[in-house]
């Protein structure tokens, strides 16, 4: 397995009551005495990153040597079927349309980097002791195969770039919604939810998929879920749920700015989509806008996945590389300090003047090139498709046909086709007069 460095280390089990517990590992050694229940917690001073492996001895009136460990960074990824999508579907996807993107069909095959470490979390035994950790692999073989593809490509990216060992616990199930990996009592801390009940069975994943992790200590968090709740047309309810789990995760993790980072939803045809609850051209854009009030919480981060997408039939887009990637650069940059681009353009404000709208972005990058994909409103609120440029720091957003311009969308489609972005890194799609904004409450 991989221990995360630099922070207290808890190591935990049972034995007999008051048996005496040792536990030896890199040059330390603690002793404790379980409890009336025979539970016992050993924590162990932070460590310093380690590639070479080591051997953990733990000694009761038994023996349990744990091999093959290594100190560095690790992270939990959760989320649903995107999350799980496994790295042996990457054989058999057919080439997908984006070049540019690359196409590591056969990253399984060639994957031996014995400094990538993955679990994979199974929702039937986690809960149940296990003294050989049995569940931890090295990436590669029919281990990684069974893999999230987004939860391995993040890994391979940061283990690459900070040359240290990367732990990645992968806890996700297909179709999910969101409010079955939130504790239950958990939602009782938001106001939002005093006077409401909470559907989609809350809670039904949290005691056996992430309350058992939640002693190992880890970087951070990666989550890509949402197209379940989308299809119910949630909206604001869906962005105080995440910050319901957020929280939430960070208080059982006890480390209240663990690093969050998430995925927005790929486009996908919902309109068409006939289901429990009405849904229309406005349901994505709208839930994508929930997602991105999420940001406003410390220490988070959304990647765009608007571009990452070869048919708007397609629930379950390829690319689980980039976005895996995209993750990455939002960890490396955040995370580990490093300077490098991370984030296409986040729309702040805007202003009007002389029939002009003019957008203020942070991470915008300076250039010349027409830019596809924003409308523009005047009184009636009826919107157009725009001309846009990059002029002195700013979107200079115009149609001939608005003449008083009140408002400005940007890829406001469940089929977007706007290219603007920073650095290659896509721009979060937005609109000006989001009604949201001022309804969110962060604290």
């Amino acid at each position: 397995m991989v221990l995360q460095r630099d922070k207290p280390i808890n190591i935990w089990g049972f034995a007999t009551p008051d048996e005496k517990v040792e536990v030896t590992f890199a040059g330390q050694k603690k002793q404790t005495i379980t409890d009336k229940n025979g539970n016992w917690l050993i924590v162990l001073a932070p460590l310093k990153t380690s590639s070479k492996s080591q051997t953990m001895t733990i000694s009761g009136s038994n023996k349990i040597e744990l091999t093959n460990i290594l100190v560095g960074e690790v992270w939990v990824c959760s989320g649903q079927s995107n999350m799980e999508y496994a790295m042996r579907k990457l054989a058999k996807i057919p080439k997908p349309k984006n070049e540019h993107f690359g196409f590591p069909s056969d990253e399984v095959a060639k994957a031996h980097n014995n400094q990538i470490r993955i679990f994979l979390v199974n929702r039937k035994t986690l809960n149940k002791p296990d003294s050989i950790h049995k569940s931890w692999s090295v990436a590669q073989d029919s281990a990684l195969r069974a893999f999230s593809a987004v939860g391995y490509f993040f890994a391979k990216e940061i283990q690459e770039k900070l040359g240290i060992p990367v732990g990645m616990i992968s806890s996700a199930i297909p179709g999910s919604a969101i409010e079955p990996w939130i504790s239950e009592n958990a939602f009782a801390q938001e106001d939002y939810f005093k006077n409401q009940k909470v559907n989609n069975d809350p809670g039904k994943f949290y005691p056996t998929m992430i309350e058992p992790l939640t002693p190992f200590k880890i970087r951070g968090f990666l989550w890509y879920q949402g197209e379940t709740n989308c299809f119910l047309n949630e909206k604001i309810s869906y962005a105080y749920k995440m910050k319901v789990l957020i929280n939430s995760w960070r208080k059982a993790w006890k480390e209240k700015d663990l690093p969050f980072y998430y995925v927005q939803i790929a486009p996908f045809n919902y309109s068409k989509t006939k289901g429990k609850v009405p849904v229309d051209e406005n349901t994505e854009p709208e839930f994508w806008e929930a997602q991105t009030l999420l940001l406003r919480l410390q220490n988070t981060g959304m990647i765009s996945t608007n571009d990452l997408t070869d048919s708007n039939e397609d629930l379950h887009p390829t690319y689980k590389w980039e976005v895996g990637r995209r993750l990455s650069l939002l960890a490396l940059a955040k995370t580990y300090n490093k300077d490098i681009p991370f984030s296409g353009p986040i729309y702040q404000s805007v202003s009007f003047k002389n029939g002009k709208a003019l957008l203020h972005f942070t991470y915008l990058e300076l250039n010349n090139k027409p830019i596809l994909g924003f409308a523009i409103a005047g009184k009636d609120g009826k919107f157009v498709n725009a001309e846009a440029i990059v002029k002195d720091d700013k979107v200079v957003v115009s149609s001939k046909e608005i003449v008083e311009p009140t408002a400005v969308r940007y890829n406001w489609t469940e089929n977007p086709i706007g290219n603007f972005n920073c650095y290659g890194l896509p721009a979060l799609p937005f609109r000006t007069d989001n009604p949201l904004i001022k309804l969110f409450k962060t604290n």
